[in-house]
């Protein structure tokens, strides 16, 4: 493994451990503000910008960013977003310590497989990481195009079958993840620079869908689901999108699994067994946005 990648995997993992707590002071803050609402927009922005506490946790959150534009500048989108799927470990540990809570076995589960997950993808670099190819740029637009409709059908749909925490959270994922690859796309230079414009789009409309989410659920549902969606889906843009290789043989098998794990273990820190024990206590109002 080069020196190139061990760099990378540290600014990755500072990025993810920053971020998530970034995302438990973002949802106090947030849960404690009047009814946010997608539909007024200025006036929500006003609230949230004039909340000194949400203000620290979204200047954590730009941190945890420029952490992670640098950790892709050196290495590949599949591997840095794996090591940010294993960050949903620590905010289901800091949301449990900081609540004076405890984790349930579903939740325990999804921290086991994730630490898991992580130990096999340090395994898996024995077999190389290759930071891949540059992708076709029309591939790469097709992609995010249809994140986008598929975040806005998302919203649609879940919010009527399993609520708007669930809705904004699964919505705010996919468009974060289009901010993820975008900035991906946007450090190879050149014209691809103009990639700016989607990440700019993607993490400011996944930003706004989070805040109204954490009106209407705890920390780790909302944030828990949008962390799953933000790292699954670059990660497989990076294979299908960007050409990223997976190693030869055995270790490209444990790269795999790799993925597999922390994604599964995401997946089941998302929905807690006690949705009350993913943070403080649910609003009673729904936000109309």
């Amino acid at each position: 493994m080069s020196a190139r990648t061990v760099v990378a995997l540290v600014l990755a993992l500072a990025s993810t451990t920053l971020t998530n707590v970034a995302y438990l002071r973002e949802h106090d803050a947030a849960a404690a503000l009047p009814v946010l609402s997608m539909r007024r927009p200025f006036q929500s922005l006003r609230l949230l910008v004039a909340d000194r506490s949400w203000l620290l946790g979204f200047a954590m959150e730009t941190g945890g960013f420029a952490l992670y534009a640098a950790a892709l500048a050196l290495a590949s989108l599949a591997l840095v977003q794996t090591i940010g799927a294993g960050g949903i470990g620590v905010l289901a540990y800091l949301s449990a310590r900081l609540g004076g809570l405890s984790l349930g076995r579903r939740e325990l589960t999804g921290v086991i497989l994730s630490t898991l997950g992580l130990l096999a993808l340090a395994v898996s670099l024995v077999g190389g990481s290759g930071e891949g190819g540059r992708g076709s740029t029309a591939a790469i637009v097709l992609w995010i195009g249809a994140s986008a409709a598929f975040a806005l059908l998302v919203l649609w749909l879940a919010r009527k079958l399993a609520g708007f925490a669930v809705a904004a959270a699964c919505a705010g994922g996919i468009f974060f993840s289009i901010g993820d690859v975008s900035t991906k796309v946007a450090t190879q230079g050149g014209l691809r620079l103009l990639f700016g414009l989607s990440l700019l789009v993607g993490y400011a409309a996944g930003t706004a869908l989070l805040q109204v989410g954490y009106q209407a659920g705890g920390a780790l549902t909302v944030a828990g689901l949008a962390t799953l969606l933000t790292n699954a889906l670059p990660i497989a843009a990076g294979t299908v999108v960007l050409e990223e290789p997976v190693p030869p043989g055995v270790y490209g098998g444990v790269r795999v699994l790799a993925f597999a794990a922390v994604t599964a273990g995401a997946f089941l820190l998302a929905r807690p067994d006690d949705p009350d024990a993913a943070g403080p206590a649910i609003r009673a109002e729904r936000p109309s946005g």
